[in-house]
């Protein structure tokens, strides 16, 4: 059996975790998390998760300060926001200093998400 790369998505939205859940696992291993402090536990808990995909607009800590958070304590993990609105200044500053590599849009492209997970 070959080994999928694992991928947590974090989105305080649960149909969006499920749709994403739905849609990636038949390709990848999908561990999702409705917040950002439950994001951190299962990093915590699952070193082997090798992409993280945030939304962007969460209560208690929006995707930004989670990916900051988990970025600080797992630099080699690859970092995306996925987001329903425009790239804002602070997005663009995370793309710009590498916090992020991409910011993805809602509704989520299959086809563009997928590619991203396979680069």
């Amino acid at each position: 059996m070959i080994n999928k790369k694992k991928i947590l998505y974090v989105d305080d939205e649960k149909i969006n975790v499920q749709l994403f859940q739905i849609n990636f696992s038949k390709n990848f291993d999908v561990s999702i998390s409705c917040s950002g402090k439950d994001g951190l536990f299962l990093l915590d808990n699952n070193l082997d998760i090798e992409v993280v995909i945030s939304d962007m607009k969460m209560p208690e800590m929006n995707g930004l300060e989670f990916i900051g958070k988990a970025k600080e304590k797992y630099p080699d993990k690859k970092y995306y926001m996925l987001t329903g609105f425009d790239i804002t200044d602070e997005i663009q500053n995370a793309l710009d200093n590498r916090l992020i590599l991409k910011c993805l849009k809602k509704p989520f492209n299959l086809k563009e998400i997928e590619k991203v997970l396979n680069e």
